[in-house]
């Protein structure tokens, strides 16, 4: 191995989901998901040529591959080069022989998210034909096996539609146990200034129940403080798409920018990329500058794209 590590690998391991959320971005029909074999390539490449670090999973909705999952948390249980692996998932997948088999796992931590109250979380997470349980009650029946489970972040969706409730809904969220949090405004959707005004606010009020409880010196966490990428919302390192194809960010996975893929693909598992290759893409202005050519530097909620 030469050059610096990528740091963060991103296995899209699937585009299909349960539930088609209003608010989110991510393309999701017509798409192959990666296989068990896949992932299992995919964290050996990360590790050994590489370097490693860490491993996030996203979808669509991960668990509805869950063999490809367990694939990638496996091969990367013994692999020093691996420390920690996030899964997130809409919680629907999730049961109790998942929570044991995540409880026992060192290094993973489960990231579930949510928008907040039931009546808010309903109505922004629209089943698939009815074919799916509410998503809603099927977390909170999981509720004591999940406040049993070690390093459990909720990430509190807010859509602008229920903007104005997200001091509200943050303490729902925090009343049912959680005490790991990340906080998420809907992205590269349409806000307009009442909806901007709304999450400001909200924010504030988070912020507030944030200085009283690390006043107090209780338990409560904001991985927000802890993370960072030069395009906001979305994640930089080595990427490895459902197609199998490799990016150094995954920001061909909404929909609306699905054409930025030609531009950022670097590779694929069968031909991967130099670490020199992926390191270089990621720290330099590449991607904020096809943000820029695509939107020929329009604003949202007030703010270039790339900055």
């Amino acid at each position: 191995m030469s050059g610096k590590p990528a740091g963060t690998l991103i296995l899209t391991v699937t585009r299909a989901c349960n539930l088609r959320c209003t608010y989110c971005p991510t393309a999701k029909d017509g798409w192959p998901s990666l296989k068990p074999a896949d992932a299992v390539r995919a964290v050996e490449l990360f590790a050994q040529r590489y370097g490693g670090g860490d491993i996030k999973m996203f979808g669509g909705e991960p668990l509805l591959v869950p063999k490809v999952v367990r694939a990638a948390m496996e091969a990367a249980r013994d692999e020093p080069r691996i420390r920690r692996v996030y899964l997130s998932t809409n919680g629907l997948g999730l049961n109790t022989d998942w929570l044991q088999f995540i409880a026992q796992f060192p290094k993973a931590i489960l990231t579930i998210s949510m928008d907040g109250a039931p009546e808010d979380h309903r109505r922004m997470r629209v089943a698939m034909h009815g074919r799916v349980p509410d998503a809603y009650d099927h977390i909170v029946s999981l509720m004591p096996e999940l406040l049993a489970t070690p390093r459990v972040v909720i990430t509190q969706t807010v859509p602008p539609e229920t903007a104005h409730n997200a001091g509200r809904n943050f303490d729902h969220l925090r009343a049912l146990g959680f005490h790991r949090f990340n906080l998420l405004p809907g992205y590269y959707i349409a806000w307009n200034a009442d909806q901007v005004a709304n999450l400001k606010a909200g924010f504030g009020e988070i912020a507030e129940r944030y200085e009283t409880a690390w006043e107090r010196g209780e338990r409560l966490y904001l991985r927000n403080l802890f993370t960072w990428a030069p395009t906001p919302f979305f994640n930089t390192g080595l990427v490895v798409d459902s197609d199998r194809t490799i990016h150094p960010s995954n920001i061909g996975l909404s929909g609306t920018l699905d054409d930025t893929r030609n531009a950022t693909v670097v590779g694929n598992l069968d031909n991967p990329p130099t670490v020199h290759n992926v390191h270089t893409l990621c720290i330099t202005s590449h991607n904020p500058q096809i943000m820029r050519d695509k939107y020929k530097r329009r604003t949202v909620i007030g703010a270039d794209f790339c900055h």
